[in-house]
């Protein structure tokens, strides 16, 4: 990627109007040429673009705007490190069309198989129906239960194939950490007799 701030002839326009500084130093800044930005300071260029300012966005600090305003020859530094690009890895609920909800109690039975080591909640979870369901599906008490034909979730794009190794990993944590605990209540008991 190269060094040249987000929306540069919007930045050129804002530097133009708010700062001190030459032609040359907001062209070589924006990337623009200079006839440019001469042309953006005589209002026959970039007439109807909205100034952006580029400290708000933290591509430049008063600080360096100001050092370049005192030296003519010095040229702006754009702020690489500080822009960063928010990557949110929060999980959106995947809408899940009608066609494809009858396949959540057969990949619930598919996991009860597969997986016996998943606790409901976490199947429940995985695949979006109610712990309830997967509880009667388990007990084969579930009403349509005759009818279910075990499918492979990850197949159906009901969940990644990384979700469900997380989910895997956690019951095997969740076992050895009831073993280890079940270990110790028997040594407790062991010395108190």
């Amino acid at each position: 990627m190269s060094n040249a701030p987000l929306m540069p002839m919007a930045t050129a326009v804002w530097l133009v109007e708010n700062t001190t500084l030459t032609f040359k130093q907001i062209a070589d800044f924006c990337r623009l040429h200079e006839v440019e930005v001469q042309g953006i300071a005589d209002g026959e260029v970039a007439k109807g673009i909205k100034a952006y300012n580029p400290i708000i966005s933290g591509q430049l600090s008063r600080d360096e705007i100001e050092l370049s305003s005192q030296d003519n020859s010095r040229p702006l530094n754009i702020k690489s490190t500080d822009i960063e690009i928010a990557s949110s890895e929060k999980k959106i609920k995947k809408y899940i069309p009608l066609s494809k909800r009858q396949d959540k109690p057969d990949s619930a039975l598919w996991l009860l198989k597969q997986h016996s080591i998943l606790k409901d909640s976490q199947i429940a979870k995985l695949v979006g129906i109610t712990k309830n369901s997967v509880t009667s599906i388990r007990n084969k008490s579930y009403w349509n239960y005759n009818n279910l034909n075990p499918k492979d979730p990850v197949a159906l794009n009901l969940f990644s194939q990384k979700d469900l190794i997380d989910a895997i990993e956690k019951a095997e944590r969740r076992i050895k950490r009831e073993k280890k605990e079940k270990e110790k209540q028997q040594k407790s008991q062991q010395t108190n007799d």
